[in-house]
């Protein structure tokens, strides 16, 4: 099979289904055994037939299978599903089938007391083995073939190389003697301009034409190899490559900033760090996004009625639209329309963009009374829904100034593996920057929220905006 003939949606697919099938198999086991179970102590049915056939059994039946997948998904499981070992699939099964019996207990069993403790134990820890043996034996199947599908070379990973020096070619030695376990399909190298280019019967690309040969050679992974390990060179490199949305990879004994707080996941071959993945769990991804959009869900129904007064004061303290819409740059570098509530004199920045200052004569009187409690910000929660932003991240900036911060501080290209948020811990320890050396002093801050993130963080960040918020001490 060639490389092309598999996707992450295809195989990602087949672990859905699997446990859809597996859970609603494993869930009608149980109650057969249910029925028995609870047949020793009393029983309002003749026969397990009628059991299993009332209206209560087919709709549990129905709905506890799904309810199973979102857990499964809550647990990250089906983020990356080609970056799989077998120890990972035994630990995450065994802790989602905890999960799901508390919940199946607490939620479906509860009224099944039959007043002997020991049969309540006896269901709790078959319903256990049961999703926990006929989930995982299927899944591992599916994860072994995979492994052994690398192994014959039946599957392959289409690499291309950043650099044509002797360091790149001995990156690419490393993947050939790796070869054992993880296929590496080497589609090429790419000259980096000023480094001393081979020349050998290696396809070479030029750099301006990445994007292109990425497209045509259906690169999987991005290893970057300079001829000399210069943090600002590489930054320089990933922030065109962010865009591509194609992992980048690069060896860890890179300098200092570049690696420090980036994840190494490569499960099956050649320990490279991963430069677009931050470090967080794939359940903390997912536990996040769905706060994220519960949350603002919730924010942007009981605020409601906030939001209209906000809307009419906005618009009667001067002209112009009651929102405010402007382009940011977000996670991968993709831009996006960042919602607020206008604060500003209409064209306000009529001779190009500028930064606000203190006591700035552009601002309303209704916008600084807003910028203090950052309900300019509200709007963003719709921002947060449609997947453009988190709550707690990094914030965006405009094109405009990342060019010229990059320029000064080339790590900021960092900040692109995750999605901006609406506060972040600069916003709170630093607030609006009013100068270019204002927003590269803020950037420290998302720098150690990339590297200490975590739910935890995100919820002290959250606490510290709603002190700020209460305060009225946001500038």
């Amino acid at each position: 099979m060639k490389p092309a003939e598999i996707s992450k949606s295809t195989q990602r697919a087949k672990y859905v289904v699997t446990d859809l099938l597996t859970g609603a198999l494993a869930f009608w086991v149980f109650n057969i055994v249910r029925y028995y179970l609870l047949q020793e102590v009393h029983s309002g049915y003749y026969s397990l037939s009628s059991f299993l056939g009332s209206t209560k059994l087919i709709v549990e039946q129905c709905v506890v299978p799904f309810v199973m997948l979102v857990i499964y998904w809550i647990s990250g499981y089906y983020n990356r599903p080609f970056q799989k070992s077998r120890l990972q699939e035994f630990n995450v099964t065994f802790f989602s089938s905890i999960i799901t019996t508390v919940i199946i207990y607490l939620v479906l069993l509860i009224n099944d007391q039959t007043g002997k403790r020991i049969i309540n134990y006896e269901m709790i820890g078959i319903l256990f083995l049961l999703l926990f043996l006929i989930t995982y034996f299927p899944r591992l199947i599916i994860t072994t073939l995979v492994i052994s599908h690398f192994r014959k070379d039946k599957w392959h990973i289409n690499v291309l190389i950043i650099g044509n020096s002797s360091v790149s070619r001995n990156v690419a030695k490393k993947l050939y003697e790796d070869n054992k376990v993880c296929k590496y399909n080497l589609r090429g190298f790419v000259e980096i301009p000023g480094e001393h280019s081979i020349k050998d019967s290696m396809p070479v690309f030029k750099f301006e034409d990445f994007e292109k040969i990425c497209g045509n050679l259906e690169i999987n992974q991005v290893i970057l190899a300079p001829e000399y390990h210069d943090d600002k060179k590489v930054m320089m490199l990933l922030s065109i490559l962010f865009p591509l949305d194609i992992p980048v990879k690069i060896s860890p004994d890179t300098l200092s900033y570049v690696t420090s707080a980036i994840r190494m996941n490569d499960i099956y071959g050649e320990p490279f760090v991963d430069l677009t993945t931050p470090a967080i769990s794939e359940s903390s991804k997912n536990i996040k996004r769905l706060f994220d959009v519960s949350f603002s869900i919730f924010v942007l129904l009981v605020l409601s009625p906030l939001f209209a007064i906000l809307a009419l004061c906005v618009r009667f303290s001067s002209k112009g639209p009651v929102i405010y819409s402007q382009e940011r740059i977000g996670r991968h570098q993709k831009p996006f329309s960042i919602l607020k509530f206008r604060t500003m004199i209409l064209n306000a920045e009529e001779t190009g963009p500028q930064l606000s200052q203190d006591n700035d004569p552009r601002i309303t009187r209704v916008g600084r009374w807003m910028r203090k409690y950052r309900f300019d910000e509200l709007p963003q929660f719709w921002n947060v829904i449609k997947g453009d932003m988190s709550i707690v991240g990094p914030r965006p900036e405009r094109e405009f100034y990342i060019r010229q911060i990059v320029q000064e501080a080339p790590y900021y290209t960092l900040v692109c593996q995750v999605r901006p948020g609406i506060t972040s811990w600069g916003m709170v320890k630093y607030g609006y920057a009013s100068s270019l050396s204002q927003m590269i002093d803020r950037t420290q801050y998302d720098l150690i929220y990339l590297a200490n993130m975590s739910l935890s963080v995100d919820f002290k960040i959250l606490i510290y905006t709603f002190k700020t918020i209460i305060s009225g001490s946001g500038k």
